[in-house]
This record gives structure tokens, C-alpha cells and sequence, in this order.
């Protein structure tokens, strides 16, 4: 489990690390979620150790949000001014995913019953 603790670290890291050295605007957590993926990819398989290690983080994972809420508690003046756009973007965003969801639902069940 420690073995898969570190694997996950190391391709977080190396996110990091090209994140930086790159200069690119995505964040090296996800670049580093991208890294372990082609490497399962590359295993054919997830191995049962690395799986009970990512359950056992996501259990967890609710403690990640304490600071990212106590940052929007710090700033909610500041949220406050930007009310009337940040909620624009909200509605706007949220739409559009429904619509996409929808839209990708019908064509991938079209898809599917042709095959």
C-alpha cells in the first residue's frame, strides 16, 4: 500500500515538475492524474493494492475542501462584488453540461443500438 501511496505522489510530482518547467496553465495534479493513467494503460490492468490505496484516499477526501472553504469564507466580500457574474457563470456552465450530457447520451445510444 505504501508502494502505491508513493506511485501516486510521484506522478503528482512529475506533474508538478513539467507544469513548471513547461510554464503550461493546467494544474500538475491533473497532469499528474494523466501521467498514472497512461501508465495503467501501459499495465493492462489496476492492480488490486493501488485500487484499495485510492479508495482509501477518496474516503478522505472531503478534508481537502476544509481549506478550499475556509478561503471562500476569508473572501466572501470579495464573492460578494463578483455576485451577479459568478452566478451567470454558474447557470450558464451548468446548462451547457446538461446539454452536453444529453447530447452525448443520445448519440452514444444510437451508437450502441446500431451495433
Amino acid at each position: 500500500m505504501i508502494g502505491y501511496f508513493t506511485l501516486i505522489l510521484v506522478c503528482q510530482l512529475m506533474g508538478e515538475l513539467v507544469v513548471g518547467t513547461l510554464s503550461i496553465s493546467i494544474p500538475g495534479p491533473v497532469l499528474g492524474m494523466l501521467f498514472l493513467f497512461i501508465l495503467l494503460l501501459m499495465m493492462g490492468e489496476l492492480p488490486k493494492s493501488l485500487g484499495q490505496t485510492a479508495d482509501g484516499l477518496l474516503r478522505a477526501m472531503s478534508l481537502l475542501f476544509v481549506p478550499a472553504g475556509t478561503g471562500v469564507m476569508m473572501h466572501f466580500k470579495l464573492l460578494g462584488e463578483a455576485l451577479v457574474p459568478l452566478s451567470a457563470a454558474l447557470v450558464v456552465s451548468t446548462v451547457l453540461t446538461i446539454i452536453v450530457t444529453a447530447l452525448m447520451m443520445r448519440w452514444l445510444n444510437r451508437a450502441g443500438s446500431d451495433a
